[in-house]
């Protein structure tokens, strides 16, 4: 089997495992995903929004904020964890175009200076 065969399958597999960051939090009664806090939540974690959070939690919206992605709300699919899948498949599909396009630039220059 060739490796990106094997990568691939790879990257299929944590997709599909991607709800498992749903699941584990409520399994443990831990109140939400690790790391995946607004700063009113850190704010009752911890007592206090540290100055970098607060400054900057405004910067940055997600573009499926919570994992809802409305197009499978329209089907009436109200799954989190096919919302989850779909949100890894995404994620997954951005950084492989990214890579690609970035490679095939980068390998454009240097075949130039040759």
């Amino acid at each position: 089997m060739k490796l990106s065969t094997k990568l691939w399958i790879g990257l299929g597999g944590f997709a599909i495992l991607s709800p498992l960051g749903l699941m584990l939090p409520h399994l443990f009664n831990a109140h939400g995903a690790w790391g995946e806090w607004d700063p009113q939540k850190i704010k009752s974690l911890v007592g206090y929004v540290p100055k970098g959070m607060e400054k900057l939690s405004s910067l940055w919206k997600a573009p499926l904020s919570d994992y809802s992605f409305r197009p499978l709300q329209n089907l009436g699919i109200q799954h989190l964890s096919l919302a989850y899948i779909v949100s890894a498949i995404i994620g997954i599909a951005l950084c492989f175009t990214i890579a690609y396009l970035l490679g095939k630039h980068l390998s454009q220059k240097d075949s130039g200076k040759k």
